[in-house]
């Protein structure tokens, strides 16, 4: 089975099909950058974007839109986790961070499908804690720098621990379960 997935990030794409392989669902990335709305919730983002997409290229697809929530900074990044990433990168989320003992933080991701009919959102997340500094070589963004709750190493050194319990997966699962019934 074949998705349209609109996402000029390439590493969202390898982790949706890594995750999707295991149910024979292969996303299919499509280029069609689109304006993101700006809302403090990842499920406004997500559905703006996918009816956005939709009315381009005139076929069912889907958005992912995901955020970092940090408790201590009033769940910043959030929604504007890309773009806060691009301007100050990890280094700038520990500096931000430095005067606060509370680490709590959890990742959101958000699957949108539209079709012309039917707009259906899928939300994933997963509760943590930031770390004192960047840990670990794999995965992208914010990355080394979360620690999934009942784990002791990031994301970004554990792939396996995060393809099984990311904020990602849990929205793509979640999507792919409901996509799979819709077409049998």
């Amino acid at each position: 089975m074949k998705v349209l997935f609109a996402t000029g990030n390439n590493h969202k794409v390898l982790e949706v099909n890594d995750i999707g392989g295991e149910f024979g669902v292969v996303f299919k990335q499509v280029e069609c950058p689109y304006p993101e709305l700006r809302s403090d919730s990842i499920s406004v983002v997500a559905e703006e974007g996918v009816k956005f997409v939709y009315a381009k290229i005139g076929k069912p697809v889907v958005v992912e839109d995901s955020g970092l929530f940090i408790q201590a900074l009033d769940d910043f990044p959030g929604t504007y986790s890309a773009f806060v990433f691009s301007k100050i990168g990890n280094y700038g989320i520990l500096k931000l961070m430095d005067d606060t003992s509370n680490r709590t933080a959890e990742f959101r991701s958000c699957i949108a499908f539209y079709d012309g009919k039917t707009l259906k959102s899928f939300v994933g997340s997963v509760k943590g804690d930031i770390t004192e500094k960047p840990a670990g070589e794999n995965g992208f963004g914010y990355d080394p720098l979360f620690i999934p709750n009942g784990c002791g190493k990031t994301f970004a050194e554990d792939q396996e621990t995060k393809k099984k319990v990311s904020h990602r997966s849990k929205a793509v699962k979640k999507f792919i379960n409901w996509y799979s019934s819709k077409k049998s």
